[in-house]
């Protein structure tokens, strides 16, 4: 029988679990960590696609030795780091690696081909299965990056979307950059932020073309050409695949938050976690929920059995919230106050599997052989 592998990333290092797909309800799972103790891992990604063992690899951030990514083709019994920096900023461009925000593989086709979104605001490409990467310079040296200013975490590229149907089309979003397309490998690419409103800005700039603050964008599971954004205030959806986008938050206690995630198989599912605003970030009314859309954001559903019922002051960052592709999908999140939280049955339960972890910074979970 298959089992889900959960990846934790925290600010002191990688804890790992393992369990039964078949027995996520009442089985314990089996913890290992922190891997990389005391570094803050920013990123992790399960690479399935080539034969045998996935091969996990990680972001870590070290206060002593800077940051790098390590892989593990073992599950994380060992873990390897190249023996040169894989990720490093060319001379000429003015800056050096501060962080790896996101581990992305790349096309079922290209089974070398890795992503990495860095901070300050690159996007780098592996093809050797992430011992060393390249910086995009056609987005580096894109003409609106100019205007692009780091949030309050940062000058952070979180978000790298594959298109499924074409290896060549990504969608990456920076903080606070925007979402950017490239339809031919990276050769070029566009702003696509057009319906984006940005409420902290002034009313005859609320809808600019970039240097949007987006928090994270996810990909439908059968519509390819719709994705579901969480902006710097607003939820927002595309049908034509990022061209224009539409707002769905109005059913939301808050439209403020960071991640977005989507079912791995339904259509029109989507799951978010509203904090109470810009300078309140906790729960939103201090209720430990997660919201769930079936129908594309026409409406959302606050799901909350067996999470906390009593005051919660726990916010769920960008990368702490996803999905695995379990039948039926289980939904996992981490919050900055060390939980870990788990539903088996996409969304209408949860448990608890961990506390006092240190802050919960990315989960990321996968079904395994």
């Amino acid at each position: 029988m298959a089992d889900v592998l959960l990846a934790v990333g925290t600010r002191k290092g990688l804890f790992l679990a393992r369990q039964s797909a078949g027995q996520r309800r009442t089985a314990d799972w089996e913890f290992t960590g922190p891997h990389f103790n005391d570094q803050a891992i920013y990123s992790v990604a399960i690479d399935r696609r080539g034969p045998g063992t996935p091969r996990l690899l990680a972001g870590g951030d070290s206060a002593h030795w800077g940051p790098s990514v390590f892989h593990s083709d073992d599950l994380g019994v060992t873990w390897t780091e190249p023996k040169r920096p894989p990720i490093k900023y060319p001379e000429g461009t003015g800056t050096s690696l501060e962080r790896v925000w996101q581990l992305q593989p790349g096309g079922e086709g290209e089974p070398g081909v890795l992503y990495a979104g860095t901070e300050p605001g690159g996007l780098f490409r592996s093809e050797d299965g992430g011992e060393s990467f390249e910086l995009v310079r056609s987005l580096w040296e894109h003409p609106t990056r100019r205007e692009w200013a780091p949030g309050g975490g940062g000058l952070g590229l979180h978000t790298i979307l594959v298109d499924p149907r074409d290896a060549r089309a990504v969608t990456i979003a920076v903080s606070t950059g925007g979402a950017y397309r490239t339809q031919d490998g990276g050769k070029s690419w566009e702003p696509c932020n057009r319906g984006v409103s940005a409420v902290f800005l002034p009313e005859e700039q609320r809808y600019p073309d970039y240097s949007q603050c987006v928090h994270k964008i996810a990909r439908d599971a059968e519509n390819p050409d719709r994705l579901y954004l969480q902006n710097h205030w607003g939820v927002f959806r595309t049908d034509d695949n990022a061209t224009s986008w539409t707002s769905i938050g109005d059913d939301l206690p808050s439209d403020f938050g960071f991640p977005v995630a989507t079912h791995p198989r339904r259509g029109g599912v989507a799951y978010i976690f509203p904090l109470n605003g810009d300078d309140d970030r906790v729960p939103a009314g201090h209720r430990c929920h997660v919201h769930r859309t079936e129908d594309a954001g026409a409406s959302w559903q606050e799901l909350g059995e067996g999470l906390p019922e009593a005051a919660h002051y726990g916010p769920v960052l960008r990368d702490a919230l996803c999905t695995d592709d379990a039948d039926p999908a289980g939904v996992y999140f981490g919050n900055r106050n060390g939980e870990l939280f788990a539903s088996a049955d996409e969304g209408d339960s949860w448990r608890q599997l961990a506390a006092h972890l240190p802050d919960v910074l990315c989960v990321r979970a996968a079904v395994i052989d």
